[in-house]
Formats: C-alpha cells, structure tokens, sequence
C-alpha cells in the first residue's frame, strides 16, 4: 500500500483503525492459519509457553511472563513486534502516536480541526512501537505517568493549569504499541497502583489535571518467582488486573539445552573454524546446568540460567584457543581438562545457599563439573558400582587399575599441546580397548580416553589430584598415603 502523506489520503486508501491487541489478533490468526512461525529461535516452549501466549493474544490479553532468570521472557516479549503491521500512520509531530483518524492528544485534535484533510501523516516501523522499561526501586510516577515541565511553562507563557505544561511518561509515549516492564515486583507498590486505571479503563490522569487520554497499549509484564518473597511483591489488586499469567520453564531435555546453547553462544569465526568441540563436551556442559539445578549447595528459587551453558561454551572454546595459540597450532579439539577454563562461567551464574557458601563458589563448581562428567561417562560405560569384585578384575577397568596400581601415573597439563597429550593418554594400558568398543567418530577417540580416566576418579578406581596447571592422576591407594603423609608434615 502507498504511503499516504495527509489525512485525506489516508481516509481515500481505505485504512481503517484497529487497536493494538486487535492487530496483534488479526495478524495471529493470519500467521496460524498459514502455519507460520512466530517465535522464531525459542525451543521447548511449543507446546508449553507459547501456546499460552497465542491463546493470550486471541483473548486481548495483558500478559504476566512469570518465570526463573533466563527462561527467555524479554526476548519473547520482543518477538511480539512480528505480529503487528509493518508501518503505523500517526499525525505527524505528534509525541503520542495520535491515529489520524482518531486522535487523543490536544495537539492532535487542534491539528485535524485546524486542517483537516491536510493534516501530515507520518508512518512508524513497527520495530518502533515497542517500548521497554526495567523495573527498579526508584522508578517514579513521573517517569512511567507524567508530570508537570516548569521548563515547558516558563518556555510556552502558560499557567501549570494548562495542560500543554505536562510532560508525558513512558506509558502515554507508547499509545498503540507495546510496553513491556521487566522485573515488575520491583516497582514500589504506590506505583503499580498507578498502572491500575490504564489496566482497567484505559485511560489515565497526570497531577489532577481533567484530561481522559484513552491510551491504547498492549502491556506485558516479567517476573520472577522469587521476587514475590525478597525483593518485592506485585500488590494483589494489579496482578488481578493482568488478564493472563503465563508461566515459563527451562529446557526439559538436555537435547533441546543443546541446540539453545549452539544457538545463542556468540563464538568467533576463527574458533568455529580452528577448535572443534565434540557433541560430547556439549552434552557434559549441559549435565553441568542440569546438575547446577538439582543441587542442594544452590538456592532453587534463585534459578540457574541458560546463560551457564552458554557463557561455559564460550569459555570452554576460549580455553581451547587460548592452549592452541600458546603452543603455536593451527587447529585443535576442546577437552574434559579445558573446563578448568569453564569455572568463571559457572561461578557468577549461581546463588548459593548457606552450605554452598560455606563450601565456596569454586568448590562447587567443580562438583558440579565433576558430577557432570561422572553422568556423561555412565551413558557410555557401565557403571563400576554396578559390577561384581571379579567382573571388576577381569574387565578393562581392571587393566587400568593394575596399570595405575603399578606406580604409573598420568599427568594432564592444561595447556599441553595436542601431541602431548595424546602421548599421555596413549600410555595408559587398557584405555584403547574400552574405547574400540564404542561407535564413535575417530578424531574423538582421545576424549573418550580422557573420560575414562576422568569417570573412573569419580567413581574412586582411580585418584585424581587438581593442581593449578594440571590434573594428575594416580592410584586411589597411593593418594590416600600421599594424604596420609601429609598429616604428619611438621612432626
């Protein structure tokens, strides 16, 4: 359609008005009936989340997304700009996105009754209807309603009693389109109480003034349980206000986790080209999150966001690199022992409780690494425990147990190049045999040499020793008189 620059063009183009949650409506249907997708980039959530928020949409809803940090709230909330139309006709020079055909503001309603037909229109992107504001303590009425410009007074000659003196908040600036406030129980009770008149009537007042703006708005809110009990509350009256209250998850399958993960970690060219990372290492970061959320060292109502997992593969292929360059290579594979690099993902991403303080950021977070590795390594061997003394003995575990038994010892320096750590592992009698066994690509033969060792420490076959720039591993009984020895230092 043209784009009719006056209001007689437009009334000649045959536009018709609708509200905002009227076009979101209209353009819902038309997408589901063409099978389209709306939620582009959002997985786990089909038959969950979003079609309660589709449902929402066909009912004319505000929405309340209540939900765990990093379930993808505010980017859902920004997907909902695709359901609106490409471009807005407002008047133009109007600070309220006054419809030409029907305008709210005063400067609206002089314009067309000063010009009619003539009356410029102007047309706004739909990305430009969609407004956001973070919910925090000291957020004002002023900020989000309006309040009185002195400056605006002084500067027009007008009396504070005029209206034209009023400067307009976040909420009247978005009539016809979305507005959506983050963390909403952070807002002080007396100023959600303002949200309740534009939720329930429509309309709102600025200072006592005896103007009706009839604001047309698409509202939806973000919270987090959590917030209910510590940081705040919504206030009972506003919650009854919100028509639908839309609850979200995290992914329920480590399969669906991946794929969000490969999906939003932001790696750079030259690590996607030069450092591969085998699935296996994604599935064990992964276990890591999943692990993170069933721990009793972290606070469940807190959460454990995806960003774990996607800041961990960061680091991890970060960690790769970093070893690759140092010892001047060209490419390289990640390893179980490049998660050292992974600790900082995991550190700043949980809350601890009371027992986890006391254990300490780090130490957790090589439980949780640890308690990953030990599930990655049970879903391709047999569990050790599981295994009868002489199945133990007489199995490949039992090669690897003698051999370490025999004074050997392996040494995994984080930032060996690969040649040298294929040569340590290589050592090992019995780690080939138990990885022929598998159906795995070649080039990830050493990483499932490297799990072995790994998931046998985790099941105490075998002693493992975390050193600042190795891993040492060792005879369980030689570590425990290596423990021993230590007690009687100084003596």
């Amino acid at each position: 359609m043209k784009k009719a620059k006056t209001l007689g063009e437009l009334k000649k183009s045959g536009y018709k008005s609708r509200s905002v949650k009227d076009e979101l409506r209209d353009n819902l249907i038309e997408k589901l009936r063409n099978k389209e997708e709306i939620f582009k980039g959002i997985l786990g959530f089909e038959n969950t989340v979003i079609p309660d928020i589709e449902r929402a949409i066909l009912s004319r809803h505000n929405m309340l997304l209540l939900g765990l940090r990093g379930q993808a709230k505010t980017r859902m909330a920004r997907l909902l700009t695709t359901l609106l139309d490409e471009y807005m006709p407002i008047i133009a020079g109007s600070e309220l996105n006054d419809d030409p055909l029907n305008p709210i503001s005063r400067f609206g309603i002089e314009l067309v009754a000063e010009k009619g037909d003539k009356t410029p229109v102007e047309w706004i992107h739909r990305d430009d209807r969609y407004v956001e504001k973070l919910a925090t303590p000291d957020v004002s009425i002023a900020d989000l309603v309006g309040d009185v410009d002195p400056i605006k007074a002084a500067t027009l000659k007008l009396p504070y009693s005029d209206e034209r003196v009023i400067h307009f908040g976040l909420i009247p600036r978005s009539h016809r389109c979305l507005f959506v406030i983050n963390e909403l129980p952070d807002l002080q009770a007396r100023i959600q109480v303002s949200l309740f008149n534009i939720l329930q009537e429509g309309d709102m007042q600025i200072r006592g003034f005896k103007l009706r703006l009839p604001l047309d708005i698409q509202f939806l809110f973000t919270a987090n349980p959590e917030d209910y009990t510590n940081r705040g509350s919504i206030i009972t009256p506003l919650k009854d206000r919100i028509e639908s209250q839309i609850l979200t998850h995290y992914p329920k399958s480590i399969e669906i986790a991946k794929f969000i993960t490969s999906q939003e970690a932001k790696l750079a060219d030259a690590q996607k080209k030069n450092v591969y990372i085998p699935e296996a290492l994604k599935t064990l970061m992964e276990y890591i999150s999943f692990e993170a959320r069933e721990s009793e060292l972290i606070d469940e109502n807190s959460g454990v966001s995806a960003r774990l997992s996607i800041s961990g593969l960061e680091n991890l292929a970060s960690a790769a690199e970093r070893r690759m360059h140092l010892n001047g290579e060209k490419s390289t594979t990640a390893r179980i022992s490049d998660f050292w690099g992974v600790i900082p993902a995991i550190t700043g991403k949980v809350e601890l409780v009371y027992e986890g303080e006391q254990e300490g950021p780090y130490d957790v977070a090589m439980q949780l690494v640890n308690a990953g590795i030990k599930t990655l390594f049970q879903e391709y061997f047999d569990d050790p425990n599981t295994l009868k003394k002489d199945e133990l003995e007489s199995d490949t575990y039992g090669i690897i147990r003698a051999w370490f038994s025999g004074g050997n010892e392996v040494n995994l320096l984080n930032d060996s190049s690969d040649k040298d750590f294929r040569k340590e592992l290589d050592k090992v009698q019995g780690l080939k045999r138990l990885v022929s066994k598998l159906k795995i690509d070649k080039k990830d033969e050493y990483l499932f040499k490297e799990l072995i060792i790994h998931g046998l420490a985790e099941f105490e076959i075998v002693n493992k020793e975390i050193l600042e720039e190795r891993i040492n591993f060792n005879d369980l009984l030689a570590g425990m008189l290596d423990d021993g020895d230590d007690l009687f230092k100084g003596f």
